[in-house]
């Protein structure tokens, strides 16, 4: 009978066992970013079209690796013409002060995006600023493009 009821159990107690250890091995995060070369790495994501809130363009990312890190990374990000997108950008010709603030704010946030590549070391880690949602978009996709070739 004792053998009959261990029998039992132990499938289950395995279970459980690869049960925790599959969560464990889930909440590891990302994988670990690939050995970087050294050098400078520019990329540009695709153009966006933007909506009836504006928001058009597209984002270059410009990274410098040292000793295998990332040590230095400017985003800056331009109209679908090319125009670099400055403390001009969102001024329009009714002075819509709203419109204007909140270009200004995804202009300030594409500074934030490369001081904090530079210091977490990883895109995952670099957190999107409300309001600025197009041009993480667009940060996202440069700097993995940048990352990609820095890694080969």
């Amino acid at each position: 009978m004792k053998s009959s009821a261990i029998a039992i159990k132990l499938p289950l107690v395995l279970a459980s066992i690869l049960l925790a250890c599959c969560a464990l091995v889930a909440c590891g995060g990302s994988s670990p970013q690939a050995a970087l070369k050294d050098g400078t790495y520019t990329a540009q994501s695709s153009v966006y079209d933007g909506d009836d809130q504006g928001g058009s363009g597209y984002g270059v990312i410009t990274l410098t690796v040292k000793d295998g890190k990332i040590s230095d990374a400017e985003f800056l990000t331009y109209e679908p013409n090319g125009t670099l997108k400055d403390d001009n950008y969102g001024k329009t010709a009714n002075n819509n002060q709203d419109f204007y603030n909140k270009a200004q704010k995804a202009v300030a946030a594409c500074k934030q995006y490369a001081a904090d590549l530079v210091s977490k070391g990883t895109v995952d880690s670099v957190d999107v600023v409300s309001g600025a949602t197009i041009s993480y978009k667009e940060f996202q996709e440069a700097a993995d493009a940048a990352l990609a070739e820095a890694s080969k």
